[in-house]
C-alpha cells in the first residue's frame, strides 16, 4: 500500500512538472513586455534622500555621547497582606515608588511599570534570614 502511494505521489508530481517549450516560450514572452513604471513628473516632485556635502568647507563633526541613564534600584524584601515592603518602604497595589507603579503582588514577587516599563521583583531566598516562613498544606 505504501509502495502504491509513493509511486503515484511521484508520477503525479512529474506529471504536473513538466512544462513543454511553448508554455515556456510564452512565459519569456510576457516578460520581455515593455512595463509601466513611474511617471517622470512624479520623479520630479520626490525628494532626494541624498545629502550633498561640499568639500571645499571644513566642516567640524561633534559626537554626542548619549548619557546612560542609571537604572533604579528596586528590591523586594518581604510580601504581607497585600502589601510589599520595596526598598524600606510599604507599598499597595497602585501606589507609586520611584516613579513606578506596583500592579501586582503574588506569593513571591511583585511587577512594577512605568509607562512601557515592566519590572519584576522577586523575593531572594536568603540564607542569612532569621523568619521562616512555611506554607500550610
Amino acid at each position: 500500500m505504501k509502495k502504491t502511494a509513493i509511486s503515484f505521489t511521484v508520477l503525479s508530481l512529474l506529471a504536473h512538472a513538466d512544462l513543454s517549450i511553448p508554455q515556456i516560450e510564452k512565459m519569456v514572452a510576457e516578460i520581455h513586455e515593455k512595463r509601466e513604471g513611474v511617471r517622470l513628473e512624479t520623479l520630479e516632485q520626490t525628494k532626494e534622500p541624498f545629502v550633498r556635502v561640499e568639500s571645499g568647507k571644513d566642516s567640524e563633526v561633534v559626537f554626542t555621547i548619549p548619557e546612560k541613564k542609571e537604572d533604579s534600584k528596586l528590591t523586594l524584601h518581604a510580601i504581607v497582606n497585600g502589601k510589599a515592603y520595596i526598598n524600606d518602604q510599604w507599598v499597595e497595589i497602585e501606589e507609586q515608588i520611584m516613579g513606578y507603579t506596583l500592579k501586582y503582588i503574588g506569593k513571591r514577587g511583585a511587577v512594577l511599570r512605568n509607562g512601557n516599563n515592566i519590572k519584576k521583583l522577586f523575593m531572594s531566598k536568603s540564607e542569612n534570614s532569621f523568619i521562616q516562613i512555611e506554607e500550610r498544606k
